[in-house]
């Protein structure tokens, strides 16, 4: 349950964060910011690039933020527009948090913060790899 996560300070932290965006080519800046399982509090910003597919998300920079400050798990991630207005991830970076958080990984969401596993039903994770390894 997402009871005692302090949602309007990540929420701050994720705004923040999309006033440092790169977006030169959408205009479209994203911030995000998570809590991790020890405690520490990450942020991250869209990055783009001039030939568009490899334009990071905000989440792929939580992500290395994560394995950079000692790794550990995510417990909630918040991620804003440039209004501050909550948005739901995308498909690939659903898929990124879902590895990085697990099921239970809360994302901010409207009107109410969500798992990650009720926008990523059935994911396809580690666990997978790790049973046909040992078949």
């Amino acid at each position: 349950m997402s009871t005692g996560i302090d949602w309007d300070s990540l929420r701050s932290v994720a705004r923040a964060a999309v006033t440092r965006a790169y977006a030169p080519y959408s205009s479209y800046s994203v911030g995000a910011a998570a809590l991790t399982d020890d405690g520490r509090i990450l942020e991250g910003c869209n990055v783009e690039n001039a030939s568009y597919g490899l334009t990071l998300c905000a989440e792929c920079a939580l992500v290395s933020q994560l394995h950079v400050t000692g790794g550990g798990r995510l417990v909630a991630v918040s991620v804003v527009d440039s209004d501050g207005t909550p948005l739901t991830p995308c498909g690939r970076c659903r898929q990124l948090l879902y590895e990085h958080g697990g099921a239970d990984l809360w994302v901010d969401a409207e009107p109410d913060p969500v798992p990650v596993s009720q926008l990523l039903p059935d994911a396809f994770g580690p666990d997978h790899l790790k049973r046909k390894k040992g078949a």
